[in-house]
Formats: C-alpha cells, structure tokens, sequence
C-alpha cells in the first residue's frame, strides 16, 4: 500500500509527542511492507537540518519538506480579530506546501493520504481534486479543546478574552472540517466519542499512539537516583502551565520534607524565565539529547498537566521505563491505566505530596508498580500491533464497494 503523510512540523528529532508518534507509526507501516512518503513542513519553530538526519532514519520512500515561517507576530495576531480565518490553522497555510503536494499527487498514485493534525486540513480539497486517494484524519488530540481548557486555566482578563476568542474561531474551523475526511483514526476511544457527539459521522477508529519497545530498557535500579523528574516541550502552553504549578504549589512543601530529594527538569526550547529559576533543589537541564535516557536516570516522573487533550506520550515512555508515573487526572486522559496498579493520579498539591511520599517511605511498592507500568504499556501500545490494526482497516476501506464506486 502506498501512503502520503502529511506533517505540519518534521517528525524528527524524537522528543515530542507529535514526532514520537508520526514516526513510529510510519516505521511500523514501512515493516509491514507499505510505501510510505513524507511532504512536512520544516517551520521556523522547530527547524530540523535535513541534511543531518541519522542513517536509522531510513523508513520513508521520499523525503520532501517545504520552508514555513510560522513565527506568531504581534501585528498577524492583532488583524486577526478582524478576520473569520483561524489564527491557529491559517499560520499553516503555506502555498510552497500546496504546490509540493499538487506535484507529488500528480506525479504518484497513493493508496492513502494520512493528514497528521487538524492543521493539514486546509488541503483537502487539494487532495480530492488531485487524487483518488483515501483521505484520512489522524487526529492526535481534539484541538479546540486543548485551547478552551487553557483559556480556563488563564487568569489574565485580557488574555483570556483574547484566547476564548482563538477558540472560538478554531472551534468552528475543526467542526466545520469534522466530516471532510474520508475517515478518522482518533488517538483514544475517549476522543473517538468526542468527535462523534460532536457531530462526526464518517467511518472511524481508534488507534492509540504506539511505542517501539525495543528502544526502552529500563536501568537497573542501583543505577536511578531516588529524585523527581519533568520533561516535556516547553514551548507547549500546558506543560508550562502544569511545571509552574507544581514548582508552586507542591515543590516547597515536598522539599522541606525531604531535604535531599531533587527534582530534575528537561524539556525543548525551555524558556529563559524557567532557565533562570533559583529554586531549591530544582535542577533545570533544558533541552537534553536522549529523553529516554534522561527520564531513565530518575525513580518517578512527574506530569501535572490541567489542560491539553489527547494522549500524554511522555507518560506512556515513564511507564514503558517502569517508572513511577504520578499525574492528574487530565493528564490520564486517552490512557487506560489504573491508578495505584499502573501510575498514581493526583489533582491537588496535598495527593501529589501523598503519593510522592508514600514512594519515598516505602509505604508503596515501586518497583512493582513500575514493573506493572511496563507490563501495561507492552500489552496495549505496542506500535507494530497498533499499526498492523490500521493497515487492516485501510486494505478493507480500499476494498469496499463504496470505496469503488467513487473511482
């Protein structure tokens, strides 16, 4: 089967959620024997040298990237209140990505075009015109949602005026597109029912995002050091969001209990107001090389996020390590696990104190419950299996007599 992924940002390198699962499901399909193309953009916010890419990064029939300078500008946002476009989605509408596509549908005949994010919608109608192809939505979270729970969270009157205003306008954008695609693959069972109370009505799936296993070995544990751990994009809203509100509101408290316990920070494009935060026994790394061998060095991993949708992938790698997770219950969200079996949930600063204690005392298992973490994420995120369902799912949709007629 011949597949076209079309990704808003380059999918490499893998330290972020989006590129974890564009390339682990695109490597898995090429294991199964399918053509997989790429067309991404390479934006001015996480530019990727193409030229530099790791000799392992073999899995794509063709590369093909367009430049796109997505910075967002004070002046851009501003004349945006006088515009019915979404500011979210148009700062991804770029005409060298339209012209690489209308050349490459011309030039190849695709089985699927596999559109990764509400933000490649604004080429459907490029698709359709060009191609016979079958145009799915892999829709990694419910976009607008990410942005309501944020404008909720935000306490500055005019920012969140201006925010429930993006919103809105993003809002209307995703439902107004929710029944273009020929099918949806959603991330979770949670967004699946999501979607459709929302109105989607064409076939869909739900495929969780997968891992490829062999790449998480967990050290051995008189190798981790008993501290805390975050990592995650920080240039994404939710995890600042979360990391200033556990620095806040959990961190001093859990420090003066335990005076040796440190808690380690790393995360992408880490900004220079948490760079330079003098707090105690907080360790900010910034950026690292190897998350997982980051994440690995740590007994528990901490994830406080109160906004964001979909599936938290970070959380999935903590447990594919066998690490204590300990998160909220959004940050769960899409993820199936049970707390106290497979990772600790906390909403408040009093449960996530509890919880972080009751590991430090020994008053609960670590190690078991980090071996049944493990044990979880092998049964259920697997990327070759998760990967083998939706190649099953696309042979059939191809073979439908539905599918043939519209030929």
């Amino acid at each position: 089967m011949k597949i076209l992924q079309l990704c808003k940002k380059f999918p490499y390198p893998l330290k972020d959620g989006e590129s974890i699962a564009v390339t682990y499901l695109s490597n898995a399909l090429h294991e199964l024997g399918c053509e997989i193309s790429l067309l991404s953009m390479n934006t001015t916010k996480h530019f990727v040298d193409i030229s530099s890419l790791p000799s392992d990064f073999n899995h794509y029939k063709e590369i093909h990237v367009t430049s796109l300078d997505n910075s967002i500008r004070l002046t851009d946002a501003f004349f945006n209140l006088f515009s019915s476009e979404s500011y979210h989605v148009s700062r991804f509408v770029s005409e060298d990505f339209r012209q690489q596509l209308i050349a490459l549908l011309t030039e190849n005949t695709y089985d699927v075009v596999q559109l990764e994010t509400l933000y490649l919608a604004p080429y459907i109608d490029v698709i359709k015109q060009h191609s016979n192809a079958l145009v799915t939505m892999r829709a990694h979270n419910v976009e607008f949602e990410i942005w309501e729970r944020i404008t909720s969270n935000t306490r500055f009157l005019p920012k969140k005026w201006y925010l429930k205003y993006l919103t809105h306008k993003l809002k209307k954008y995703e439902l107004d597109h929710l029944n273009k695609y020929d099918y949806l693959v959603a991330v979770s069972e949670r967004d699946l029912r999501k979607f459709k109370n929302l109105g989607y009505k064409n076939g869909a799936m739900a495929s969780p995002i997968g891992l490829d296993l062999k790449n998480y070995t967990p050290r051995q544990s008189q190798n981790v050091q008993n501290d805390l751990c975050f990592i995650g994009a920080l240039d994404w809203i939710p995890n600042v969001e979360g990391l200033i509100w556990f620095v806040e509101n959990v961190w001093p408290r859990l420090s003066g209990k335990y005076p040796d316990l440190k808690f380690h920070v790393a995360g992408r494009n880490t900004p220079e107001s948490i760079l330079q935060m003098k707090v105690r026994n907080m360790v900010v790394h910034g950026e690292v090389d190897d998350a997982v061998k980051f994440v690995n060095a740590y007994s528990m991993m901490i994830v406080p996020l109160f906004s964001g949708s979909g599936m938290r992938v970070k959380i999935l790698e903590g447990m594919a390590l066998g690490k204590v997770v300990v998160t909220t219950t959004l940050g769960k969200e899409g993820i199936h696990a049970e707390h106290q079996e497979h990772l600790l949930v906390a909403d408040t600063p009093e449960a996530f104190i509890q919880h972080i204690s009751a590991m430090l005392d020994g008053t609960v298992d670590a190690q078991v419950l980090g071996v049944q973490a493990k044990r979880f994420v092998e049964n259920a995120y697997d990327h070759q299996t998760n990967a083998h369902r939706l190649l099953e799912k696309y042979r059939s949709l191809k073979a439908s007599p539905e599918y043939q007629k519209s030929l």
